[in-house]
C-alpha cells in the first residue's frame, strides 16, 4: 500500500491513528500494571521498597537499551512487524509476572516486558509520519498522547479492582496478558492501516549532507550519519528533561504537595488522575495548534510556561487544600498543550530515511529521565524538601523551553549548513 498523502480520506488517517493510538495505550497501560500491585507483590515475597522500585528500574533500563536498536530495526523490518512483537513479549511479560515463583523470576519478566515497551515510539511514529495526511498530523500527535495518559490512568483502576474483588495480584496480571493478546489480534487484523511503504535514504553528493523535498533536516547518507545531527540530540535532551518533570509528578510531587498545603493523604492520591486527565483534555486543543509546523516551539513554550508558572505557585505559596487539584488540574493543561508540537519538532528534525532510527534515540531520553526522576526527587523528599521539589519541578519546565527552541535552531540552520559544504 503506497504512503497516503495530503489528501487522504479522512477515514484512512481515522483507522491509522485509532490503531496505532490504542496500541500506544496499552504500552503505557503495561508501565504501570504492577506498581498499584506493589502491596500485594511485598507482602507476598516479604519485599522492601527498594526492591519493588528496582522492578520499575529493570523495566525502564531494557527500554532504554532497547528502544534505539528498536528504531533501527523498524527502519530495516517495517513498522508492523514490530509493533506485533513488541505487544506479544508485553503479553509473555505478564503471563510471566503473574505466574513468577520468586522475586528473581520477576525481575526477568519486568527486563522482558521493558523489552516489548522499547518499540512504540519508533513504530507510532514511523507509521503516522508515513500514512497520515500532514495537515492531520496534529491531531494524530494528540490522539497519541491522550491514548498514553488514558493507558496510564486506566491501568490501576483495572489490576487494583481485580486484586481487590479476587483477592489475587496473579489474577490481575493474567487479565492484563489476556487484554494485550486480544488488542495484539485486533491490531493484526486491522493491519492494512499499518502497512507504509519504505522510505529510500537520500544520497549524500560530493560528502554535502542533502535535503528531502519539503524537510528542514538534512539525509543522513549512512544508517550512523543521523547521529551527527545537533538537532537529533536536542531533541534527546528535549525529552530527558520532559521525563524527569514527568517522573517527578508521577512519583513525590503529589506527596509534596499535600506535605506543603496539609492535604489528606487519600486525596492526594487523587491529584496524578487530574493531571493526566487534564493533559489529555490539553492536548486536544494542541493539536489543533499544532497544524501550523512553524509554531511548535512557540506552542511548546506557551503550554510549558503555564506548567512552570503553576508549579511554582504550589512550591511557594500557601494555598487552601481545595485549590491544589485546581492548580493540577492547571498545570496539565498546560503540558498537553504542548504535547503534539513536541512531538512536531521531532519530525522536522528527522532526516529522510531514518524515522525509526531518530525516534528510537530521541525517546530512550523518555527512558533515562523516567530512571533518574525518582532518584533525585525521592532523595529532595528524604531530605525534607518538599518545596524544592516544586521548585524541581518548574526549573525543569523552563529547560524545556530552552531546549525547544534549541531544537528548532539547529534544523533551521541544517539547510545553510547544507549549502555551505
Amino acid at each position: 500500500m503506497a504512503t497516503l498523502t495530503a489528501s487522504a480520506p479522512l477515514r484512512h488517517d481515522a483507522s491509522t491513528i485509532g490503531v496505532v493510538s490504542l496500541a500506544h495505550g496499552l504500552s503505557h497501560f503495561c508501565q504501570l500494571m504492577v506498581p498499584p500491585l506493589f502491596p500485594w507483590i511485598g507482602a507476598s515475597y516479604g519485599l522492601s521498597n527498594t526492591q519493588l522500585g528496582l522492578l520499575m528500574s529493570v523495566f525502564f533500563v531494557v527500554s532504554f537499551l532497547g528502544q534505539a536498536g528498536a528504531g533501527f530495526v523498524v527502519d530495516r523490518h517495517g513498522a508492523a512487524r514490530v509493533l506485533y512483537g513488541g505487544l506479544a513479549l508485553l503479553a509473555v511479560a505478564a503471563l510471566g509476572l503473574g505466574a513468577s515463583p520468586n522475586y528473581a523470576v520477576m525481575l526477568v519478566f519486568m527486563a522482558l516486558a521493558g523489552l516489548g515497551n522499547c518499540v512504540f515510539h519508533p513504530v507510532d511514529f514511523s507509521i503516522l509520519n508515513a500514512r497520515v495526511s500532514t495537515p492531520r498530523l496534529g491531531h494524530a500527535y494528540a490522539a497519541h498522547g491522550i491514548s498514553g495518559n488514558l493507558g496510564w490512568a486506566l491501568a490501576p483502576v483495572f489490576v487494583v479492582g481485580i486484586a481487590q474483588g479476587t483477592g489475587s495480584w496473579r489474577l490481575a496480571l493474567f487479565a492484563v496478558a489476556g487484554l494485550v493478546a486480544a488488542v495484539l489480534v485486533g491490531v493484526w487484523v486491522s493491519r492494512e492501516w499499518l502497512v507504509v511503504q519504505a522510505a529510500p535514504a537520500a544520497r549524500a553528493v560530493s560528502g554535502a549532507p542533502s535535503l528531502a523535498p519539503g524537510s528542514d533536516a538534512p539525509a543522513a547518507a549512512g544508517r550512523f550519519d543521523f547521529l551527527r545531527l545537533p538537532a537529533v540530540w536536542s531533541c534527546f535532551a528535549f525529552f530527558l528533561i520532559s521525563a524527569v518533570s514527568l517522573g517527578a509528578v508521577q512519583t513525590f510531587a503529589p506527596a509534596a504537595a499535600g506535605r506543603l498545603h496539609d492535604v489528606p493523604a487519600a486525596q492526594v492520591a487523587v491529584y496524578l488522575s487530574i493531571f493526566m486527565a487534564s493533559a489529555a483534555a490539553g492536548m486536544v486543543l494542541g493539536g489543533t495548534l499544532a497544524r501550523d509546523p512553524r509554531r511548535s516551539a512557540s506552542i511548546v513554550a506557551i503550554g510549558f510556561g503555564l506548567s512552570a508558572v503553576v508549579a511554582l505557585l504550589i512550591g511557594v505559596v500557601e494555598w487552601p487544600a481545595a485549590m491544589v487539584p485546581v492548580l493540577f488540574g492547571i498545570m496539565g493543561v498546560g503540558s498537553g498543550i504542548a504535547g503534539p508540537s513536541r512531538d512536531l519538532l521531532v519530525k522536522q528534525a528527522t532526516p529522510p530515511g531514518a524515522t525509526g532510527r531518530v525516534y528510537g534515540v530521541v525517546y530512550s531520553g523518555l527512558d533515562v529521565g523516567m530512571t533518574i526522576a525518582p532518584l533525585i526527587f525521592g532523595a529532595l523528599m528524604d531530605a525534607g524538601g518538599y518545596r524544592e521539589v516544586w521548585i524541581g519541578v518548574a526549573l525543569a519546565q523552563v529547560l524545556l523551553i530552552a531546549t525547544a527552541f534549541n531544537v528548532k535552531r539547529n534544523w533551521r540552520a541544517a539547510p545553510a549548513k547544507a549549502a555551505t559544504a
